[in-house]
């Protein structure tokens, strides 16, 4: 061994969800409000385009555009914000949300 080679320290990582939220932008901000009210401490927003059962969409136009909120959450914060997206505006308005399992290595930001 090199006693010239220093070991990184070891990775802790910790398991938490990452929420995706793609939807119309004029919910940009009451989804912004939900994140908020449920816990969530940040999030990510950007315009995108793509098309399904709903048609195409662009995001060059900003009344008709989409936009994708990602978000980091503990399990039980985001099983809640699920379910008010779900009670909340699913009925309303073309919109999609998906959870997905992540590690993060620094759970304290979360």
């Amino acid at each position: 061994m090199n006693p010239n080679f220093n070991t990184p320290p070891a990775m802790n990582l910790h398991p938490m969800k990452r929420v995706t939220i793609i939807c119309e932008s004029i919910l940009e901000d009451r989804v912004l409000e939900l994140l908020q009210e449920t816990g969530a401490q940040g999030h990510t927003a950007f315009p995108v385009r793509g098309g399904g059962h709903q048609g195409e969409r662009c995001a060059d136009i900003t009344e008709t555009a989409n936009v994708q909120i990602d978000v980091i959450l503990k399990p039980a914060i985001a099983e809640a914000l699920l379910q008010r997206l779900q009670t909340e505006l699913f009925a309303d308005y073309a919109m999609v949300a998906y959870e997905s399992d992540v590690r993060v290595l620094r759970p304290d930001k979360f």
